[in-house]
């Protein structure tokens, strides 16, 4: 099986395994886990921020992120088919008590011009705008990435009405191999930044929030009080050193990956792609073959060994990652297209 269904599916590697076995742990929520401290240092020093705080998942960082900087009755401005809108079960309203106000934009990046008509002025009648959310790279757009000056324009805009600026970043080490630039390029214009460690970069479990030391300690406290508080971390948290000290140089190679696939896909009889949208690892496609949905095309395609997603009627995902090859792409390529030339 070719699993492109997405890059949440690798497994820890020899390496990875062998550096979770020999962990040295503590109690992290008592504060003394020796590995997690570290991954915390390692991942606060990549992302420019003065402290970080490890989360077990995504979904939980974006949480405690948002939940350290807002009130109830606040309102938080997003693309409207982000993973904070689509993704997170609304737990921003059932738990954070926000309004998300949800923005239009091609491929999920906001403009800046978009920010300022969007917050709140000063009125009774309407909730405090507090934060503005933006997705890097943006999974519903298909892996596309912000450029740094857009992430510097918006938080301009944003700061001139004490609003503050939170990245999702679960996949901003994606968007850093595809632009050449450093994390610390965009963190400067944010309030807080998280990064997943399950994805691309291969660990099993785990992401960071990071921001600056008197935030940080927030957004611990509401980690604790959103079950996150876990006790010898260091096993998982050895993975997720492991993944930022080997995993993150070959990013590129899954998106050289991404885009052969993109690029065969397009010649493809029933598929509608521009491999030029294919940025980083995401490779979104719409199936024009007559008779046959995208929830078809998937299943067929995986009992012929060959694993994605349906994201709509049409429309699919494939996700290339660090255990697929391209000798898995190129069988992939074929198995594809006998099915579509069928």
């Amino acid at each position: 099986m070719i699993d492109l269904r997405s890059d949440t599916v690798t497994r820890p590697s020899p390496g990875m395994r062998k550096a979770m076995a020999e962990a040295e742990v503590g109690d992290d929520v008592l504060g003394d886990d020796p590995t997690a401290i570290k991954l915390e240092e390692k991942a606060a020093e990549l992302l420019g921020k003065e402290a970080a705080v490890f989360v077990p998942s995504g979904t939980m960082a974006n949480l405690v992120a948002i939940r350290a900087q807002t009130h109830h009755g606040d309102e938080v401005i997003c693309e409207e088919t982000s993973h904070i809108v689509q993704f997170e079960v609304a737990a921003h309203a059932a738990v954070s008590g926000v309004q998300l106000r949800m923005l239009p934009a091609d491929r999920g990046i906001l403009a800046p011009e978009q920010i300022e008509p969007a917050i709140r002025g000063s009125n009774i009648h309407l909730p405090v705008t507090r934060l503005v959310v933006v997705e890097n790279t943006h999974n519903r757009g298909g892996g596309s990435v912000y450029p740094v000056y857009v992430v510097a324009e918006i938080a301009r805009i944003a700061r001139e009405h004490n609003v503050a600026v939170h990245m999702d970043g679960a996949r901003l080490l994606n968007a850093c191999a595809a632009l050449d630039v450093e994390p610390s390029d965009y963190t400067p214009h944010l309030a807080s930044c998280t990064l997943c460690l399950s994805k691309g970069l291969g660990a099993p479990i785990g992401s960071v929030v990071a921001g600056d030391r008197e935030y940080i300690e927030t957004a611990r406290r509401y980690r604790k009080m959103f079950g996150g508080g876990m006790r010898q971390v260091g096993i998982i948290a050895a993975a997720g050193i492991y993944a930022l000290d080997h995993n993150v140089e070959r990013l590129a190679d899954d998106h050289a990956n991404a885009k052969r696939l993109a690029e065969a896909l397009a010649e493809m009889p029933g598929v509608e792609l521009d491999p030029a949208t294919v940025e980083t690892n995401l490779v979104i496609f719409e199936v024009s073959k007559p008779g046959l949905t995208a929830a078809q095309f998937a299943q067929a395609m995986g009992g012929l060994g060959v694993a994605f997603f349906a994201i709509g009627p049409q429309r699919c995902r494939m996700v290339t990652h660090l255990d697929v090859s391209r000798q898995d792409i190129d069988e992939a390529i074929s198995r594809l297209s006998r099915f579509l030339s069928g």
